[in-house]
């Protein structure tokens, strides 16, 4: 799961490796609005898939069960 995101993120930084040296955002008419529109589309990639990438849920061992250790166990027993 974590590969999929970093593969995702160096994409995108390859794309903007690119294409921001050839974007010039002062430009007039529809050109200008391609051109902010394609790197607000970017950053919200980015965003997206840094967010995940950092976020990711910890998962449980079974679906059901919680994982009790030894100790909760010797405690509950003396209850």
């Amino acid at each position: 799961m974590k590969n999929r995101y970093l593969l995702c993120l160096l994409l995108c930084g390859v794309l903007l490796y690119i294409a921001v040296p050839r974007l010039t955002v002062s430009s007039s008419g529809l050109e200008g609005i391609f051109v902010i529109s394609w790197l607000v589309f970017a950053f919200i990639v980015i965003a997206g898939n840094l967010s995940a990438l950092l976020f990711i849920p910890k998962r449980r061992d079974s679906v059901g069960e919680k994982h009790v250790s030894r100790s909760e166990i010797k405690r509950l027993r003396a209850r």
